[in-house]
């Protein structure tokens, strides 16, 4: 019987009295079959698939330096973890912290590790659970936007990094937490950063808490000496040998390679999965509809080909875990992500082909939207994507280079020449990669940030110590378009209006329309169109030959308004057919090449948000959709937050100059206004959700507005900062002779409705 770990102290650990842990101590050969080992976290007697879990577990290249990194942890307040993710160290190292935890009987909280994106959170507690014997939900669980499975109890629990951010709005120092494990802290997003950031306030308040940093790159001397000043403790892990690797140049033709390569490997007969890492989500889904024709052409006793596309930051589409297929059938794992962790459970996987290319949004605060850059992948990148295959194999090489030059002879003996663990380079050997990933916090639109550190230095964390700082330039337009929407005081604290906003899990425009639809009596309206917009897009992509039979069926959800409008209708009629018994409601989306997964996904985020709305004790106007009085409302919730992404129609033929920037855009073609739904002409000014600067210059998600609407409800010291133009000067003669006519023309239906509009400040939360 294992030693009870409960027994033990922090004191012991410190004076190396203690066992690395108790799962070291457990064997699955009892020499008594009547003595039953029982699990220290739930006080049940072990399963036999524990047992083999564990056997498996201690074959995991992290285990060998389980001692080292229990010490280590036991000994310091911070430790750095470096191994690729096939090694183990996202399942194991935060077991090991909940071992920690557990030896001090839970004084100092629980662990909590962080992921990047939602999937992975859910499929490691998942696995964790099935590895620690506990149910899931219970002992282990998981917290990701609009889903927590977890209770109080939770001795474990992945997350987001964005869902612990917010949680720090209630929980500053997050006194809930022994350990706090920083997953995929060389991916360096935002969120990651800033959480980093914070931390290091924490651990000077909190000297008991512990942070544990995981990467599949060492990190350089300025990551290890960001929380103290000198080096923190760092472990290397020993990850497996990368497969064999052959480099070769095939230029811009690397989408067909990747694919002749697929059907290639798929004819070989090699047991074993593949990976595709491509460039775009367009390539992604054109290489899936490719590969499954193909693969309805291939002689049957191959097996089956089944491509899977992986969209990160879209539900369901990552690979299951635990799921490997069997038999004849070979996975294709379709993906344009950096991030090579999606595939740590996926042990079959064989085959990996890299285009060595990214796509990153660099945001440009001088015209406030992202450009879209393709660039090489970084070194780290390219490791880690080797090491995706497995042991290395031999005498192929050859036929890699012919089969890229579209020459490949067919081969006698294709399960013998091909074995796994191949990675096939689809670029120069020589080729000068960036040696780090670019740290997105310089190069991302940062508003939301800064409004929720604004908030931070209310709950008394003033400081965020960034390993790289924000630019500038994109830090000084966040702090402008926060002191437009009324978010700062005169001081450039968070005013009463942005402690309100930084409640929702919007972007801040988007935060302050929801609370002006509050004034102007159109929550119900306005928070379906949040959800629309903030959830992935409902818009499903038709093939060629569909598209126009899918345009006219699509017409009758259409709203005369305008895009905003039109995506309200949608949610209302897929509530209705939720409803309707006699509806189908797959067939429904399907039919219309609508996303189920999407459109649930706004249903759930809307009711989160009206939850906050009451948690808050905001009121909450009954429906009134389609009345006059509501769509001139949400018009006025729209621009209350939406203001600076207005243009106009500057020549009659949809070239709309946008006011802020000067810029000219064309209204996206699937647009209510755009040239493939000419239902609606074109208006002359519009208030547009995005703009898509670098894939097509288009507005998409427009909006009729009129400019008297835009004069009532924008800032007039926003106004006066817009650069010159003729659109500004017809705004300015309307706000000089034209507005009080306009008042005349559409008089308020309610004595609150009037002095509302008499007032300056167009937008205030009573």
């Amino acid at each position: 019987m294992a030693q009870d770990i409960t027994s033990l102290t922090g004191e012991d650990y410190f004076e190396g009295n203690s066992p690395c842990s108790y799962t070291d101590a457990l064997s699955p050969d009892k020499e008594c079959e009547d003595i039953l080992e029982l699990n220290q976290f739930d006080g049940l007697p072990y399963s036999s698939r524990f047992y083999k879990l564990l056997r498996e577990r201690k074959e995991l290249p992290v285990w060998r330096a389980k001692c080292e990194f229990m010490d280590t942890l036991a000994k310091g307040r911070f430790v750095i973890v470096s191994g690729s993710a096939n090694t183990g160290r996202s399942s194991q190292i935060p077991q090991w912290c909940a071992e920690f935890c557990l030896s001090v009987q839970f004084q100092q909280g629980m662990v909590v590790c962080t992921q990047t994106h939602s999937q992975q959170a859910v499929d490691l507690a998942l696995r964790v659970a099935d590895e620690m014997d506990v149910n899931i939900g219970h002992e282990v669980g998981y917290s990701i936007p609009l889903e927590t499975c977890s209770t109080n109890d939770t001795v474990l629990r992945y997350c987001t990094d964005v869902t612990l951010l917010r949680e720090m709005m209630s929980d500053p120092l997050l006194e809930r937490y022994g350990v706090v494990v920083v997953d995929q802290a060389h991916q360096r997003t935002v969120a990651t950063d800033v959480l980093r950031g914070l931390l290091k306030d924490i651990a000077l308040q909190r000297p008991e808490l512990r942070v544990v940093l995981l990467t599949a790159v060492e990190p350089g001397p300025q990551q290890l000496a960001h929380f103290t000043g000198s080096a923190a403790p760092l472990i290397r892990l020993e990850s497996p040998g990368a497969g064999e690797v052959v480099h070769s140049s095939t230029g811009d033709s690397y989408f067909c390679s990747a694919l002749r390569l697929v059907l290639e490997i798929h004819r070989s007969e090699e047991e074993g999965d593949v990976v595709v890492f491509l460039v775009t989500t367009q390539e992604i889904d054109l290489a899936h509809d490719i590969l499954c024709h193909e693969g309805h052409s291939l002689p049957p006793d191959l097996g089956e080909l089944l491509p899977v596309a992986v969209h990160p930051g879209q539900p369901g589409n990552l690979p299951i875990t635990g799921g490997e297929e069997t038999g004849l059938t070979r996975r294709v794992f379709l993906t344009s992500s950096p991030n090579e962790d999606f595939f740590w459970a996926a042990s079959s996987i064989r085959f990996v082909i890299d285009a060595g290319l990214v796509k990153r949004y660099v945001y440009n605060p001088r015209i406030r939207t992202n450009s879209v850059i393709i660039q090489p992948i970084s070194t780290s990148q390219a490791k880690s994507r080797k090491q995706l295959a497995g042991p290395t194999g031999e005498n192929f090489k050859k036929h890699f280079l012919m089969q890229i030059s579209g020459s490949c002879p067919v081969l006698k003996n294709k399960r013998s020449f091909f074995r796994a663990g191949k990675c096939f380079c689809l670029y120069p050997e020589d080729r000068q990669l960036p040696i780090e990933i670019r740290p997105h916090v310089v190069e991302s639109d940062i508003s939301s940030t800064v409004l929720f550190l604004k908030r931070m230095e209310i709950a008394g964390l003033g400081h965020c110590d960034f390993i790289d700082r924000p630019d500038p330039e994109g830090l000084m337009q966040a702090l402008e378009e926060l002191d437009y929407l009324a978010a700062l005081d005169d001081d450039g604290n968070l005013s009463e209006m942005g402690i309100i906003m930084s409640e929702f899990p919007l972007e801040p425009q988007m935060a302050k329309t929801l609370l002006a639809s509050c004034e102007f009596d159109c929550v119900s309206e306005v928070v379906i169109a949040a959800a629309m917009l903030t959830a992935p897009t409902c818009f499903s992509v038709p093939s060629a030959e569909l598209k126009p039979e899918v345009t006219q069926c699509r017409m009758k959800l259409q709203h005369p308004e305008g895009d905003h409008f039109t995506l309200i209708n949608i949610y209302t009629a897929f509530k209705q057919c939720q409803h309707d018994p006699y509806c189908d409601v797959e067939q429904w989306c399907q039919d219309l090449y609508l996303d189920r997964a999407a459109l649930l996904m706004a249903d759930a985020l809307r009711a989160e948000l009206l939850d906050t709305l009451k948690r808050i004790e905001l009121p909450i106007s009954p429906p009134a959709f389609g009345s006059r009085n509501n769509t001139l409302n949400i018009k006025r919730a729209l621009l209350a937050g939406f203001f600076m992404q207005v243009a106009r129609d500057v020549d009659g033929s949809g070239n709309y100059f946008i006011l802020t920037h000067k810029h000219v855009a064309q209204i996206h073609p699937l647009s209510g206004y755009g040239a493939k739904s000419p239902k609606l002409g074109l208006p002359e000014w519009v208030l547009f959700h995005e703009h898509s600067f670098s894939e097509d210059n288009c507005l998409r998600t427009a909006t009729h507005i009129t400019p008297e609407e835009f004069v009532q409800m924008a800032p007039q010291y926003f106004f006066y900062n817009l650069p010159p133009s003729e659109s500004k000067d017809i705004l300015q003669n309307i706000l000089n002779h034209g507005a009080s006519r306009y008042q005349e023309e559409k008089p308020p239906t309610s004595p609150d409705e009037a002095q509302e509009d008499q007032t300056s400040d167009r937008c205030v939360v009573q």
